[in-house]
């Protein structure tokens, strides 16, 4: 049996790697401990993963959404209905997900609802898209932080769950503004990938630009939180209410308290400020312009890697739920993660083909936009004939 199947080959194999490296990046975020983060590999690992693989993921579903819809014309409203539907039935898996009683902060509901909110800039250009992009992860936190200080809205530290379908104020309010992925900010990263999927990432000179792109936005988001906390006196502001631990120890769930702007300079991990979203949608493009670059030579042998990134809602979902009921903290539980995704993708993908969650959500959301796609197909109807 080859290596790559033909379906494999008609891929974009990097978004795959990319999609790989944001799954095992949070899988690690959720099995590691987070008490002393840059200590020992697995403090390091938790440090740079956190925050920065599911922004990667985010980024990636806009990619995901964009190589998925480039068809236009009379195919638009079945490719809306079919975005529409899949975005609920992730949703709807990440509430029921929740209920297993997981240790994890569910990304999907946040995931399926912003796949709505992007749906008017699905056929926009490339360059409209990227503009949109950094100016929605820039100016959203601004809007979020004045609605939230307006109305007294706490940060939700409870998760949604399916009951909270009978309470859709609570529901909307949480997955919209005060819950750990905030659509309002977080709906800016898959703009930034519909922009990307507008690249030719088969191009070494376009995966290229995108990672020096990357480079340069996760750069200079954190410098200038830099410039702003030190010599801009953003510390020294905050340090009344951070305690004798500073900004080291603050811990953020999704968005930054809002009894001082100065909250809205800081880059730590979904704090969801202006410097949190485009550092780690900077992080995001290098990720996804590196997997780009690597060269037959080097994928050819990442085949079980693409096979996990080519399934991650299926793998996704099977990590949450056996972390259910573990307690269980160290980096021997995240070794056994990966290697069980590994090897069950990889066995999928060659005998069976795309993942069963991607299969079921697939069908469900392609059945719904059938028939919109077949009125599309239907021949435009000519002038009545006229019979003596």
């Amino acid at each position: 049996m080859p290596l790559l199947t033909a379906a494999d080959r008609g891929r974009l194999v990097g978004i795959d790697l990319a999609r790989a490296v944001a799954v095992v990046g949070m899988m690690a975020v959720h099995v590691l401990p987070g008490d002393a983060p840059g200590s020992g590999t697995a403090g390091v690992l938790y440090s740079v993963a956190h925050g920065r693989a599911s922004g990667l993921f985010a980024v990636l579903a806009g990619v995901s959404l964009g190589l998925a819809t480039r068809r236009g014309g009379a195919e638009r409203a079945a490719a809306r209905t079919s975005v529409v539907v899949r975005g609920l039935l992730v949703a709807l898996v990440g509430l029921l997900l929740i209920d297993v009683d997981s240790r994890v902060a569910v990304i999907l509901p946040y995931y399926g609802v912003a796949f709505v909110v992007v749906l008017p800039f699905l056929w926009w250009p490339a360059r409209r898209l990227a503009v949109l992009g950094v100016a929605w992860l820039a100016l959203a936190p601004l809007l979020s932080f004045a609605v939230r200080r307006s109305a007294e809205l706490p940060a939700q530290f409870e998760q949604p769950t399916l009951a909270w379908l009978v309470r859709p104020g609570d529901l909307l309010e949480t997955l919209a503004l005060t819950g750990y992925y905030p659509v309002v900010g977080w709906a800016g990263y898959l703009v930034l990938g519909l922009a990307v999927s507008r690249v030719d990432l088969q191009a070494s000179a376009g995966a290229l630009r995108l990672l020096g792109a990357g480079a340069v936005l996760a750069a200079g988001a954190w410098l200038a939180s830099g410039l702003l906390l030190g010599p801009g006196g953003g510390l020294a502001a905050l340090r009344p209410l951070t305690g004798a631990a500073g900004l080291d120890g603050a811990e953020f769930y999704g968005t930054v308290p809002t009894d001082s702007r100065w909250w809205l300079a800081v880059v730590t991990a979904h704090s969801g400020t202006p410097f949190d979203l485009l550092h780690t949608a900077g992080t995001a493009l290098a990720v996804i312009g590196a997997a780009c670059l690597l060269p037959g030579a080097v994928t050819r042998f990442l085949v079980p890697v693409a096979a996990l990134g080519s399934m991650p809602l299926t793998v996704y979902a099977g990590h949450v739920l056996a972390l259910a009921g573990t307690e269980d903290h160290s980096t021997g539980l995240l070794g056994l993660h990966v290697v069980v995704a590994l090897v069950v993708a990889t066995l999928w993908r060659l005998v069976v083909g795309r993942g069963p969650l991607e299969t079921a959500v697939g069908a469900v959301a392609a059945a719904a936009a059938a028939p919109l796609r077949h009125r599309a197909d239907r021949p435009p109807a000519g002038p009545p004939t006229l019979t003596p």
